[in-house]
């Protein structure tokens, strides 16, 4: 079957079960008041964009891209199903996300995540694209449970 990236459905029972997966998985594993994952709600927020990963009638991953500025994206609830991992779905969510960065014409795109070692493939990810360490950036502050990563992107060709 084909994999393919679309944009998600927040009413699917498939979508929200990845989504309450991820929600457990951040509670589980770092302090509460360091989860900065987004629940539906957050996801239908204004500037957001969410995207889901299926192969047939399974959901496999999802992803969101928040827009900060005209110039400026975060990416937002990342996650592969637990079942599926080790198939490459990261690196395609992770790919679609930049392609459409760059397509709406951002310079920079950023994210946050943990430092628990339940986050060290993610992190290991981010870095071979290109994501490097960075301070707090928009309305995050300094978290000791926290690494913020950002990545300047390509200008927008003319």
């Amino acid at each position: 079957m084909t994999l393919s990236i679309a944009p998600g459905d927040l009413a699917d029972p498939r979508v929200l079960r990845l989504l309450d997966d991820h929600l457990a998985d951040m509670f589980a594993t770092s302090p509460a008041e360091s989860v900065h994952a987004l629940d539906v709600s957050g996801l239908q927020s204004p500037g957001m964009t969410f995207w889901a990963l299926s192969e047939g009638d399974a959901m496999l991953g999802c992803v969101a891209l928040k827009e900060l500025d005209p110039a400026h994206g975060e990416l937002k609830s990342m996650r592969t199903d637990a079942a599926a991992r080790g198939r490459g779905l990261g690196r395609m969510l992770l790919e679609h996300v930049i392609a459409e960065a760059e397509r709406r014409g951002y310079r920079r795109l950023s994210l946050e995540t943990g430092v628990e070692d339940f986050f060290a493939p993610a992190r290991t990810l981010y870095a071979r694209y290109g994501f490097a360490e960075c301070g707090p950036f928009a309305a995050y502050r300094p978290d000791p449970n926290s690494v913020f990563m950002t990545r300047e992107l390509a200008p927008r060709a003319a």
